[in-house]
């Protein structure tokens, strides 16, 4: 039910940005999209497993100020269930156990406090005193926060030991300065390597680290330094080198924002004194089978139901507007894979090159009666059932383009060839937005890149019902 207008409007050209982002990155496959050749598997975070097991431990010794009335298993089994179930996840880098004491503390309060609860309500012979309250109490948090702090300094020793080297992308004066602080804090356990920007600024990289300018150095230095975080120091990275940094984490990086040029925001992650957030670019996506299930299931199920509306389709067209019924395109997928795209022809092309590179819309002149109303009320997309059963689309996604236009957005649109980070669709979030037919190319992008930043099930479910809801009341592809 989308588009194949492909070429942005008089009314929707392109922006300037002021400034072209950066060429660092490797040749291109077909225009499509960024990928470093290098895969590696994400790098392994250190082990939550001693912070547990301290909070565990901690709880068989306070269990020994009970008497041995109240020293059942099933009370030590719901002091030991209360520790974990109250345990805090551990978020964010290193942190110091005075950090954590209030809320080990508290937790370990509240689990005594239900401990008590429980115990008086079910066997009142039993009931813990208040001495024997507070004393579980003091025990356990003294000896949870001297696990703790063991756990947290060993930490610290490994990352002292064996820091994770990092590349420093943004502008070469910020990226130097940033460099700079985390290189006099290594307790930090970040060491940066090098500093990627457009051109070098002053003099060549801060104490010895290099300024690199190419894909080609920014490959060698992933490969060589082993490069495993990124630290992103300027707002305008994540538009100017969203491909950069998309292809970064998929090689096992782990990328964070830093906002060098502005007053600290709230955060609780710091770096160097500098406040910053981990970036989310997408490319570890949970759900995948359930998609694909759901693909595969919806539209098998679809061409069982309207197998004789295709037939009727096809037979007239092929009397109204004669042979070759059904059009086949080359379109571009997930990953800059090209495939071969299905529709009921609705246009004849001159020639590959036109089929290739034309713009076409409904509501042309040439098209006969009912070829419009096949574009008008997306029949024509129908084909595009056998896509999705064979795994080259899905149901819901960024609508594939022609390799031309491919090449054109990519260059011209912020965030276009981020849309290849999941499989296209025949409908999606921009569709369902109104983002069909001669409509804004840089807000499509945007859309599809929201769509796939914040992709649920749930919300393919909510985009295939609003697409059936539309279907009712057709305005054109």
């Amino acid at each position: 039910m989308t588009a194949e207008s492909t070429v942005p409007s008089p009314g929707a050209q392109p922006r300037d940005h002021g400034s072209s982002p950066v060429s660092v990155m490797p040749a291109r496959e077909r225009g499509t999209g960024f990928r470093f050749p290098a895969r590696r598997p994400p790098a392994r975070p250190a082990s939550s497993l001693p912070l547990p097991l301290a909070d565990l431990a901690a709880a068989f010794v306070a269990a020994s100020v009970l008497g041995e009335a109240q020293r059942t298993p099933l009370v030590v089994a719901l002091l030991v269930g209360a520790t974990i179930l109250l345990r805090a996840r551990r978020t964010g880098p290193v942190r110091g156990v005075l950090d954590e004491l209030p809320s080990v503390c508290g937790r370990i309060t509240v689990g005594w406090l239900a401990l008590a609860a429980l115990v008086a309500a079910y066997t009142p012979e039993h009931v813990l005193s208040v001495r024997t309250l507070v004393l579980g109490v003091l025990v356990q948090s003294a000896t949870a926060c001297l696990g703790r702090g063991i756990a947290h300094g060993r930490r610290r020793a490994a990352l002292l030991r064996r820091p994770r080297a990092a590349l420093v992308i943004g502008p070469a004066a910020t990226a130097q300065r940033v460099a700079a602080a985390v290189l006099r804090h290594p307790r930090c356990g970040v060491r940066p390597v090098g500093i990627v920007a457009a051109r070098p600024e002053g003099p060549q990289g801060h104490q010895g680290l290099p300024v690199l300018t190419t894909g080609q150095e920014v490959q060698r230095a992933l490969i060589q330094n082993g490069v495993r975080e990124v630290l992103a120091v300027h707002p305008s990275v994540r538009t100017a080198q969203g491909p950069l940094l998309r292809a970064l984490a998929e090689s096992g990086c782990t990328v964070r924002e830093i906002d060098a040029d502005s007053p600290s925001y709230a955060t609780r992650d710091q770096l160097a004194g500098y406040s910053c957030r981990r970036l989310d670019m997408g490319t570890r996506r949970r759900g995948s089978l359930g998609k694909r299930t759901l693909d595969v299931l919806l539209s098998g199920t679809a061409l069982l139901l309207v197998s004789p509306l295709l037939l009727v389709c096809a037979v007239v067209l092929r009397i109204s507007d004669g042979p070759g019924v059904v059009f086949r395109q080359e379109r571009i997928g997930k990953g800059g894979r090209p495939f071969t795209l299905l529709k009921f022809r609705t246009h004849r092309p001159v020639d590959e090159h036109e089929a290739a590179t034309r713009w076409s819309v409904a509501g042309e002149p040439e098209m006969s009666r009912f070829c419009r109303f096949l574009r008008q009320t997306s029949l024509d997309e129908l084909p595009q059932l056998f896509n999705v059963l064979s795994g080259d689309m899905s149901l819901v996604g960024p609508r594939p383009e022609r390799p031309y236009f491919v090449a054109q957005f990519s260059q011209h649109h912020p965030g276009y060839a981020a849309r290849h980070r999941m499989p296209t669709g025949i409908t999606g979030l921009a569709q369902i937005n109104g983002l069909r037919g001669d409509t804004s190319i840089e807000d499509r992008a945007r859309f599809d890149n929201a769509y796939i930043d914040n992709w649920s099930l749930w919300q393919d479910i909510c985009i295939l019902l609003r697409t059936a809801a539309a279907l009712v009341r057709p305005t054109g592809s």
